[in-house]
């Protein structure tokens, strides 16, 4: 421990202090040798310390430390050895004994000085003075008790900080999850379209512009997704990500099954969904080589349930690899998005050939913890 901090942490025993009028009185007024005298005003500053320093130890790992041993001695010294006096310095052992020791060390050691305290005073008839040892030990209670509370507020302060730790390196993971979900729709089709652009820029100069414009409009979207993405109002909704669908699915030649309604839901909810699309899409488009994606978006009011169904040929190990990516993005980002609201994500191949996504959110705060639909 430095310097400053055990100083900061003894500075509020400062006023115990005061229990030591009675040596220094006694060595003002009594008739002692002036070499005695030095001894006791020397060691009653070394004693003051040492015990400073000492009870700068309140609320943190308790041990047996040298520094306790030593004011310890000085302290049965200067009691045995000036008197009645001085035996209110065992109130300051008990005190550092309840603020440094180990638990199971504190009250055999705070009632050995309460007896050395007495044993001092009858010794030295201290008649006056018998109220020192109950102070010992009300010493020893009042200091375990401060040393407790200073014990929890540090486990809660420290408590505190870890949370806003985990909350920091929560919101970079949301934030890298959001931007690999924003770019990766966007970037896979501004590929697409730039694929097709250079194939028809020759054949079909007048398609080839369009599907250029089709890129730059892209682009200007994704520079706009990212920005409010980055500004943290970024919220993809369902019916936005169909649209976003229909076209990108259109424009690589897919067909398309779009549900006839999208209803009205939670924000949430609708926000988890619109994800699932997206990343769905993206899905197909790198991987699926589809002819055909069929979405089906129901609810009952109390859950909605998206599917969205291809008839790819690719191997279902090169979807999960994509999907599942250990990094928090795909399938596993996803899956954080739908069970955070207390839904079920699943994805898989199906028998007949092609490849099927399934998200299911509930829509009702109550209903989040309860059982969920499954495929």
């Amino acid at each position: 421990m430095n310097r400053s901090s055990w100083w900061g942490q003894a500075i509020w025993a400062v006023p115990w202090l005061l229990f030591q009028y009675f040596p220094v009185a006694d060595l003002v007024t009594t008739d002692r040798p002036t070499a005695a005298r030095w001894v006791g005003a020397l060691g009653l500053v070394a004693f003051t310390v040492v015990y400073l320093r000492v009870i700068g130890q309140l609320g943190r790992p308790r041990a047996l430390r040298p520094d306790f041993a030593v004011m310890t001695t000085l302290a049965v010294a200067l009691a045995v050895g000036f008197g009645a006096n001085w035996a209110g310095l065992m109130i300051y052992v008990s005190a550092a004994a309840a603020a440094a020791l180990p638990w199971r060390w504190v009250w055999p050691a705070v009632v050995a000085a309460a007896l050395v305290c007495l044993a001092v005073l009858v010794a030295d008839d201290g008649a006056g003075l018998f109220f020192l040892p109950p102070i010992c030990l009300l010493t020893a209670f009042g200091i375990s008790g401060t040393g407790y509370l200073i014990t929890v507020n540090r486990e809660l302060q420290e408590a505190r900080d870890e949370l806003a730790r985990n909350a920091v390196a929560e919101e970079r993971l949301r934030f890298a999850r959001d931007l690999h979900d924003l770019l990766g729709h966007s970037l896979s089709l501004i590929a697409l379209k730039s694929e097709v652009a250079r194939r028809l820029a020759e054949k079909d100069p007048v398609r080839a512009q369009q599907e250029m414009a089709d890129v730059e409009e892209a682009a200007r979207r994704a520079l706009a997704e990212v920005r409010d993405a980055v500004s943290g109002y970024r919220q993809v909704s369902c019916g936005q990500a169909l649209a976003e669908a229909r076209a990108a699915l259109t424009g690589a030649g897919i067909t398309v099954r779009l549900p006839d309604r999208v209803p009205a839901l939670p924000g949430g909810a609708d926000a988890a969904l619109g994800w699932v699309v997206r990343e769905a899409t993206t899905n197909v488009l790198r991987h699926s080589r589809a002819g055909t994606v069929t979405v089906d978006l129901a609810e009952d009011g109390v859950r909605a349930v998206l599917t969205v169904t291809d008839d790819g040929a690719a191997g279902a190990g090169e979807r999960i690899t994509v999907l599942g990516s250990s990094s928090g993005s795909g399938l596993a980002g996803l899956r954080e998005r739908v069970t955070a609201l207390g839904g079920e994500l699943q994805a898989g191949p199906l028998d007949g050939g092609g490849y099927r996504v399934r998200a299911t959110v509930p829509l009702l705060p109550a209903e989040a913890p309860a059982g969920r639909v499954s495929a």
